[in-house]
């Protein structure tokens, strides 16, 4: 963190100004045997192109309020980090009827219908993949964000008092956001290099915390693991040592 970095956004483009080759996120999912890992400069280049598509072809402002619908997962991280480059609030496992848009997973499409606004759904297949059949009434995330820009600038500053998520009840600004997060990576003893495992959910500040923002914040990077009850016995205990994990919170 620099003393400029008031929003997670800030956060992120100095981790790339320092570290853009190092891991970021490495994702596993267990019920598909997926593994992705993602540098500092590819989850950048990532979150530039869907800040791209939510604030040029999605409309999206600041002050708007997505519905995010979506579990723990790489490109979860993406849009949280998109919200924050935009100044869109991210309302995780907000109501879509309350929402400006909606970006739903496919186990949420027939709730996230109930947003008036733009919604976007992503398949969460592997590699990114796209809906074998588009969902109807929905932009194809995997379709619509590769032809995006790699470069984005808002169109207006974000301001990082203005609102900027909520979860759980509880809304934060942008500064509160990094604020808590440091103090979160703090308290668990989180430092440049570190790499935590967290199984936990995104459904929570804690698992939000753990799985993206405290490791952003204090130069560490995550092991993000879904469905990490469907691992083989002993198979944590050699994930922790393969991906040379520092710190764990498996639930």
């Amino acid at each position: 963190m620099t003393a400029s970095d008031h929003t997670p956004a800030d956060l992120l483009r100095s981790a790339l100004a320092r570290e853009p080759a190092r891991p970021l996120v490495t994702f596993y999912d267990d019920a598909t045997g997926e593994r992705v890992e993602l540098s500092v400069a590819t989850f950048a280049n990532w979150v530039a192109k869907t800040a791209n598509l939510l604030q040029g072809e999605l409309s999206a402002e600041p002050g708007d309020r997505l519905a995010l619908l979506l579990p723990a997962h790489w490109q979860t991280a993406v849009w949280l980090l998109a919200c924050s480059s935009v100044g869109v609030l991210a309302d995780v496992g907000g109501d879509p009827g309350k929402a400006d848009l909606v970006v739903s997973g496919p186990d949420t499409l027939e709730e996230a219908r109930a947003c008036g606004g733009e919604r976007v759904a992503l398949a969460l297949r592997p590699l990114g993949g796209r809906f074998p059949q588009p969902p109807a009434g929905f932009a194809d995330y995997a379709v619509e964000v590769p032809s995006q820009g790699d470069r984005f600038e808002p169109y207006a500053p974000v301001d990082a008092n203005a609102p900027a998520l909520a979860v759980g009840g509880t809304e934060l600004t942008g500064a509160g956001l990094v604020e808590r997060s440091l103090a979160d990576a703090a308290g668990v003893g989180l430092a440049p290099g570190a790499r935590i495992l967290s199984g936990r959910g995104y459904d929570t500040w804690a698992g939000l915390s753990d799985g993206l923002y405290a490791p952003l914040a204090a130069g560490a990077s995550v092991v993000l693991c879904r469905n990490l009850d469907q691992l083989a016995d002993g198979g944590l205990e050699k994930r922790i040592e393969s991906e040379r994990v520092t710190h764990s919170v498996p639930q």
